[in-house]
């Protein structure tokens, strides 16, 4: 059996999944582009992105197997008939704790005061003389909107649970069984009572057409003025001129004139030089 590996991601993973098998196997590496020649031979393809030209030589391709939950560079009109499509799971709760740790980090300016000593000044409000500390933020008693209620929505709403706050998620299909531990779990009609609610948003959503640009300028508006922002999903789920646009007008802003946004996500680099605004902090 010949295994193709496509993109520099899938490559990396290649001598770990060849310790795993117990059959002897070809590993073919290369990039999305360079692979296509090697197609005809290849029974099983590791890969990030999937395109007509890979499925017009794909010869005899049983699987093609995505290192990751993401399938919106996979176009499936393009698998050759009878080819499996799979993806790939458990790393919800990586990005569940980083979401949790975006929240604290954001709250309470971490990444400002970090970049603050380490160019040597220590900014402490309990220096002789000098104003009282403003009360830091808590999460809890805080609302999190969740939008997108999967595996890693379920994982960040355990732990936002544990720090005590109140949750309201959507997903495309709500049941009442799935709304166990939540204030509120509904369907896209509920998005703008979502984001008018959040202290805290998290985009946790798969890219579909449904979802491309599913928060824009009217939805961002909706939002209270201290919420803040964490995307772990696809960058264009948000549409980035309306963020930059609601960034610049500090419409999502949090306390002490600054807003917050976190962005770990796959896709477009933002074009927009959002993070230079005084007005604005970010983790990434």
């Amino acid at each position: 059996m010949k295994v193709g590996f496509a993109g520099p991601f899938s490559v990396r993973l290649a001598d770990r999944v060849q310790r795993h098998l117990d059959i002897e196997c070809e590993m073919i590496l290369a990039d999305e582009a360079g692979v296509v020649c090697r197609l005809p031979e290849v029974d099983v393809l590791v890969t990030l992105a999937f395109t007509r030209e890979m499925g017009a030589a794909a010869a005899r391709l049983k699987l093609v197997q995505v290192p990751g939950a993401g399938l919106d560079r996979i176009d499936r009109s393009a698998l050759p008939t009878g080819t499996m499509l799979a993806n790939a799971y458990n790393h919800e709760v990586g990005i569940a704790e980083y979401v949790m740790g975006a929240m604290l980090a954001l709250s309470r300016d971490l990444c400002r005061l970090d970049a603050a000593l380490r160019r040597g000044r220590w900014e402490s409000p309990w220096v002789p003389g000098a104003e009282p500390p403003p009360t830091w933020p808590e999460l809890a008693g805080k609302t999190l909107g969740i939008l997108g209620y999967g595996r890693i929505g379920q994982e960040l709403a355990r732990r936002a649970r544990a720090f005590d706050m109140t949750i309201w998620a959507m997903r495309q299909k709500a049941t009442r069984e799935d709304a166990h531990g939540l204030a509120f779990l509904g369907g896209p009609e509920a998005l703008d009572e979502i984001l008018k609610r959040a202290d805290y948003l998290a985009i946790t959503l798969p890219l579909t057409e449904a979802t491309r640009g599913l928060l824009g300028a009217r939805e961002l508006e909706l939002m209270k003025p201290t919420a803040l922002l964490v995307n772990v999903a696809r960058a264009l789920i948000v549409d980035e001129d309306a963020l930059y646009g609601a960034l610049r007008r500090g419409a999502i802003a949090g306390p002490r004139s600054t807003c917050g946004i976190a962005i770990r996500q796959a896709g477009s680099r933002p074009s927009r030089p959002a993070t230079r605004s005084t007005s604005c902090r970010t983790c990434s």
